[in-house]
């Protein structure tokens, strides 16, 4: 276990997280809605640190980056947990699960960018589940990382306060953002979340020079009206993000979402038509 960086002790033994919007306010023992962070006597701890449950040798593309180094592969590395609870989670069986739930191996940041180095990947890419959910090991690492040249890439669905966000991006070089949907009610109801603390989280990215990247999965009748995705690219143009790729991705029913249907791939055409002739400057589809 590794203490965490932002919370705040309570009394009676109670802790409040402070790294996500959620705040979760935990008594001795109890977890936070991400899984891998829990109060142990009244402090808390990271149930996660060093323990990463996947590994992988990818290429850029696949998280997907198509504007930073293309051709080029990155170490990609997972812990257990999240502080979303999306209906459709393509990786819920890593994601929506307790620590002790899967196999995990046991690596010290210094061993994670031992693996990198021995294998010449350029880059580390913290992704699969939630990274922010355990942040203190990818701050331990992206920081060594960068000490040894490497790259350090955040996939997120970027649900994080500002804080523990500002203190991150110095060692980030390259994000890719899942902007769920535009439209608060449908975090709330499909994600678990809210939609305000994601679009300054691309704000804050943007702002501190990290390589932004964003991706919108489109699931039929629930986030592809058009005039949804009309006010996303509208906002994204007036805080001036048309240089950041966008990734309109298809939907396949997923976990809790069986009962859906594949994206059509005339609504990921059209999407793209509404993004270019919003000023988006680069638009591309993925899962078709």
């Amino acid at each position: 276990m590794k203490e965490c960086r932002y919370y705040t002790p309570l009394p009676d033994g109670c802790t409040r997280c402070d790294l996500c919007p959620h705040g979760c306010v935990l008594q001795s023992g109890q977890r936070g809605i991400c899984g891998s962070r829990r109060n142990v006597e009244g402090r808390l701890m990271s149930d996660v640190y060093g323990q990463p449950c996947a590994l992988a040798d990818d290429p850029i593309e696949k998280k997907p980056l198509y504007k930073f180094h293309p051709g080029t592969r990155c170490l990609s590395l997972s812990c257990t947990g999240c502080n979303l609870r999306c209906l459709n989670c393509q990786n819920h069986d890593i994601s929506q699960v307790l620590p002790d739930a899967v196999e995990s191996y046991s690596l010290t940041p210094e061993a994670i960018v031992g693996i990198a180095e021995r294998r010449r990947l350029p880059g580390i890419a913290y992704t699969y589940t939630e990274p922010l959910t355990y942040y203190e090991y990818i701050f331990d690492i992206s920081r060594l990382a960068h000490e040894h040249g490497l790259w350090n890439i955040l996939v997120s669905a970027g649900y994080i306060n500002p804080e523990p966000l500002k203190a991150l991006t110095p060692w980030l070089d390259a994000a890719n953002i899942d902007l769920k949907a535009f439209s608060d009610d449908i975090y709330k109801r499909v994600n678990g979340a809210r939609l305000q603390p994601v679009l300054d989280t691309l704000l804050t990215l943007h702002e501190a020079g990290v390589h932004l990247e964003i991706t919108n999965l489109l699931i039929p009748e629930v986030n592809d009206n058009r005039d949804m995705i009309r006010s996303m690219c509208q906002w994204l143009r007036q805080n001036n993000l048309t240089d950041c790729p966008l990734h309109f991705s298809r939907f396949f029913p997923q976990y809790k979402m069986q009962d859906s249907y594949p994206t059509p791939i005339e609504t990921l055409h059209t999407a793209r038509r509404i993004a270019e002739e919003e000023g988006i400057r680069s638009v591309y589809l993925g899962n078709v």
